[in-house]
């Protein structure tokens, strides 16, 4: 059977508030790190939800033990108390997304030194054709 959870952490980290999406699928965990303006309302982070979550990019999944509903509603209201008042993000929210800053810094590498190689190319090809109609004497 397929499971599927998702948990939205907001908090503030000097001078911007941060949003951390983290989501389960069949016992993996991604996440995507938004960087928001000001304070948001619920109403807001309700919106951004509806309108921007397909298109967000979530980090390579990392393994994670599913976390289950406990059955008595008392003891899911204490760990709800209690996630307010930790307002942390796990450690395998932060891992996936050291992942995802890694991978993005591979990414812009690699376009840069074929830019960059291209670019080299250019300048060859260019220093060539000076060469040749140099020779030619025009």
């Amino acid at each position: 059977m397929e499971q599927a959870q998702a948990r939205v952490t907001v908090f503030f980290e000097d001078p911007f508030w941060v949003c951390v999406l983290e989501r389960e699928e069949n016992g993996r965990l991604s996440a995507c790190k938004l960087t928001l303006g000001g304070e948001p309302t619920d109403g807001q982070m309700y919106e951004l939800l509806l309108s921007c979550w397909r298109g967000l990019v979530f980090s390579p999944a990392v393994a994670a033990r599913m976390r289950t509903d406990g059955g008595n509603p008392k003891r899911r209201q204490r760990t709800a108390a209690s996630a307010l008042e930790n307002r942390g993000v796990g450690t395998k929210a932060q891992q996936a997304l050291r992942i995802q800053r890694e991978q993005g810094g591979r990414e812009r590498k690699a376009a840069r030194h074929a830019r960059d190689e291209a670019e080299e190319e250019r300048k060859f090809q260019l220093r060539q054709e000076k060469k040749k109609q140099k020779h030619r004497g025009r």
